[in-house]
């Protein structure tokens, strides 16, 4: 069976005044003082301060040291220092005095002056890397008298060019006009005076063939008054042979005049003009001369000229 208990009762505290209300103290507890002492005075080291410094403006990167690794190694990074250097070291040699020619040491001239050579080579004052030694000896082959030319460049402005000249044997005057001869009979501008050349007068009235000014030039109205520049041509080799061997048997010969009827003549010292034509057969007419000369001498007869063109017909006009 259910029992039936007694129902329970709450306590309940007495309200009471606030003011009235008292906190529980703790217990007293007791203490054993002791007699007091100095305290050691305290200071922080200086590199405590310092780490907190540097820990202030300790700045943290975005990326990584790996990150900063990759980039520094990065292709871009380092076709663009390369770029820059490359750039530097154009402009540095491009405004740099020491790369542009000023000097140019020429061997193998004598008879063409060494500054015709220098100007015909365009290498004046013109930067290293711009020169062209192709050209340039190309250029100074074509002056009439030069058979080859060399051209050497060495760093940094080193230009430095040989060349071997086509050695005059005589000189063709025409004309008004002064040449050169080479030993192919080649005529060419005479640049200089060289003493000990044999002189042919050319006693022709025809004057020196010219050509018309190029072509860039005949747009000029004052063009065609300038002087246009003389054809060189050759001479007959039967010509400058005969007349070197003639030198060569009579060295007291200066001068010899060329027509083309009687050939070579020259005016001897005694008074009267010889005309010896051309070729290789000088001793035979020599001694033909010299016998008339001798024949006419003994007459007591002077010759106004005396002709031995043709060996075997020669023919004289005396007084």
């Amino acid at each position: 069976m259910k029992q039936d208990h007694p129902p329970q009762r709450r306590y309940t505290r007495p309200t009471e005044p606030a003011a009235q209300r008292l906190r529980k103290q703790p217990k007293l507890r007791r203490m054993h003082a002791a007699a007091p002492f100095p305290a050691p005075s305290l200071s922080m080291p200086s590199t405590v301060n310092r780490r907190k410094r540097r820990q202030r403006f300790n700045w943290q990167l975005p990326f990584g040291r790996e990150q900063l690794a990759q980039v520094a190694v990065s292709p871009r990074w380092i076709s663009l220092v390369l770029l820059a250097i490359t750039l530097y070291a154009i402009i540095t040699i491009g405004l740099d005095e020491q790369f542009y020619v000023t000097t140019m040491p020429i061997s193998g001239v004598s008879a063409i002056p060494a500054q015709e050579v220098a100007d015909v080579s365009g290498l004046g004052g013109i930067h290293i890397f711009a020169a062209d030694p192709v050209a340039a000896a190309a250029a100074i082959d074509d002056i009439p008298g030069i058979i080859s030319a060399t051209v050497t460049l060495r760093w940094p402005n080193k230009v430095s060019i040989t060349v071997i000249e086509d050695t005059p044997v005589a000189i063709w005057e025409e004309a008004g006009q002064t040449y050169w001869i080479n030993a192919k009979g080649s005529l060419m501008p005479a640049r200089a005076d060289i003493p000990g050349l044999l002189h042919i007068q050319s006693q022709m009235s025809n004057p020196p063939l010219r050509v018309p000014p190029p072509l860039e030039d005949a747009q000029d109205p004052f063009a065609l008054e300038t002087e246009p520049p003389v054809v060189i041509g050759f001479i007959s080799l039967d010509i400058l042979e005969g007349a070197l061997l003639l030198k060569q048997l009579r060295p007291n010969i200066e001068r010899f005049y060329y027509e083309p009827a009687e050939g070579l003549s020259y005016q001897d010292g005694r008074g009267w003009r010889a005309y010896f034509g051309t070729g290789l057969d000088m001793h035979q007419k020599l001694v033909v001369y010299e016998t008339i000369v001798a024949d006419l001498l003994s007459r007591g007869r002077a010759p106004r000229y005396i002709s031995v063109s043709n060996q075997q017909k020669p023919y004289y006009a005396a007084e």
